[in-house]
């Protein structure tokens, strides 16, 4: 490992049972970088994500987060550097949207949990960023399944942490708010932030990621950046299906396509 990183993993392994999900995983994320963990079902991309956000531990290895080790940081201190969204995030209560994304707010509240005028801010410029103003007063049990990732992703926005973590941000999303959801993952990496996210959408990621991190059967395969490893031969060992990538002028990236 370099300096530099934000975050690397060392030689993680990790089991679900006697089977290994994960198995020696090394690799290292930066800032200003959007990357794109990738790979088929079971290949062990929301476990690594899992690890990253410490919501699993290793059997084996370990995860530096701006160089220290993950377990020498508080809840509150990790809270404070790393934001998740999840792909499921499940709420029975009315609460309406804006109070949703407030929760974000939580790692910077005193004992009393009131918020100030720099929640309210923060709060304000996450709806902005996936456009939910309209609905920000409306309850999440009645929003769409697609309404309710994006106020997921406005939460995570709002805690304002340097690294983002998205678990399948799109996988409900109508092709626009995918689109913008995605575009806004990369601005933030260039804004200087370290954002990574598990999708299955190959285009979509090849278009607004830097770097991919491929992983099959809990090992990684190729990670780099994104005109390195979205290529035929990475593809088509990856996801066992012949593939072939081209340029896309109209996406301004890369286009994959597959057959059997």
């Amino acid at each position: 490992m370099t300096s530099g990183a934000w975050i690397e993993a060392r030689s993680l392994t990790f089991r679900h049972g006697r089977q290994a999900a994960l198995a020696d995983v090394s690799l290292e994320f930066r800032p200003g970088r959007h990357y794109i963990l990738a790979g088929p079902n079971g290949a062990g991309k929301s476990t690594l994500l899992d690890l990253l956000a410490n919501l699993k531990k290793p059997a084996e290895g370990g995860i530096i987060v701006k160089g220290r080790d993950m377990d020498d940081y508080s809840p509150l201190e990790l809270a404070r550097i790393l934001a998740l969204a999840p792909q499921e995030f499940r709420l029975n209560f009315s609460f309406t949207v804006r109070e949703v994304v407030a929760m974000g707010r939580r790692p910077y509240l005193g004992r009393w949990g009131r918020l100030g005028p720099d929640d309210y801010a923060a709060v304000d410029r996450a709806i902005s960023a996936v456009n939910m103003e309209a609905l920000a007063h409306k309850p999440v049990t009645a929003l769409s399944g697609g309404e309710r990732q994006r106020a997921v992703a406005a939460r995570t926005l709002a805690q304002e942490t340097p690294i983002i973590l998205l678990d399948e941000p799109t996988s409900g999303l109508d092709i626009a708010h995918a689109l913008a959801l995605m575009k806004l993952a990369r601005r933030k990496a260039e804004e200087g932030l370290l954002v990574i996210t598990v999708t299955h959408d190959l285009n979509l990621a090849a278009a607004f990621g830097h770097e991919f991190v491929f992983l099959k059967k809990g090992r990684v395969v190729a990670a780099g950046p994104t005109d390195r490893t979205f290529t035929d031969e990475i593809l088509s060992d990856v996801y066992e299906a012949e593939a072939r990538v081209r340029p896309d002028d109209f996406s301004d990236g890369l286009a994959a396509s597959f057959r059997l």
